[in-house]
């Protein structure tokens, strides 16, 4: 059967590399999300990854703790380029080609981000993993990984979590909560529905990419939802499907 997408973006958590741990990154889960990438990268895929830092730091909670906001995102970008070396590192043992790219310049250790290249080292096979965010304080990952994924003309934005896709309230809190297979744009905002922030979300409207939410904990889940036609996770659409 062919592959749904031919280029994606993957957007991970920092919080899922903490697997079982209270802080710091699970070699476990690490080497998890590595193999999950290899496998789909050998289907010709043409894979970037963003990454978030909340396992290491989070710019919100440290203002709210009385730090500068601005310094304070500024750290969390810096903790999102521990993750993707990282996730680079796990990626490269396995014999995966990769780039690091960077929204901040720290040559001795990433590629400063410049469009075409990245689109660039896609065609070339290489995985991309773009690091410190938008390189501005006041965004979020989330924001980067639409930005990013809207530049390079990715098919489709895959929101890996560990949640199964996106409930119509918290699971975890309220056993009878209803999964959506799929769910139109102006529904998640109707509902208010925590699936990313505005700015990012409303990237994603304008340029009709669409998301897949989905848990990225469960092994062949992430080849399941870009080689195959078998329902997983939720699909956010821009059009309004049948079974919202």
């Amino acid at each position: 059967m062919a592959n749904q997408y031919k280029r994606i973006l993957l957007k991970l958590s920092g919080e899922a590399l903490l697997g079982k741990q209270g802080h710091g990154i699970d070699g476990d889960i690490l080497t998890l999300y590595a193999d999950e990438i290899k496998s789909v990268h050998e289907e010709g895929i043409e894979i970037s990854i963003v990454i978030g830092g909340g396992n290491i730091f989070r710019g919100v909670k440290g203002a709210t703790e009385g730090m500068d906001r601005v310094q304070g995102d500024y750290m969390g970008m810096l903790a999102t380029m521990i993750n993707s070396m990282a996730l680079q590192d796990a990626l490269e043992r396995k014999g995966v080609h990769t780039r690091l790219m960077s929204a901040i310049r720290m040559e001795e250790i990433a590629e400063p981000y410049i469009r075409r290249r990245a689109i660039r080292h896609l065609e070339k096979g290489r995985v991309i993993i773009f690091g410190a965010g938008t390189g501005n304080p006041y965004f979020t990952t989330d924001t980067a990984a639409a930005l990013r994924a809207i530049e390079i003309e990715s098919d489709v934005i895959l929101k890996g979590t560990r949640v199964d896709g996106i409930y119509d309230s918290d699971p975890e809190k309220n056993t009878d909560a209803k999964k959506f297979d799929s769910i139109s744009g102006d529904k998640v905002l109707d509902m208010r529905l925590d699936v990313m922030d505005l700015t990012a979300f409303t990237l994603c409207r304008e340029n009709k990419t669409p998301i897949i939410v989905f848990d990225m904990n469960v092994p062949e889940n992430f080849k399941k939802v870009v080689c195959t036609e078998e329902p997983v996770g939720t699909t956010v659409v821009w059009d309004e499907p049948e079974n919202s």
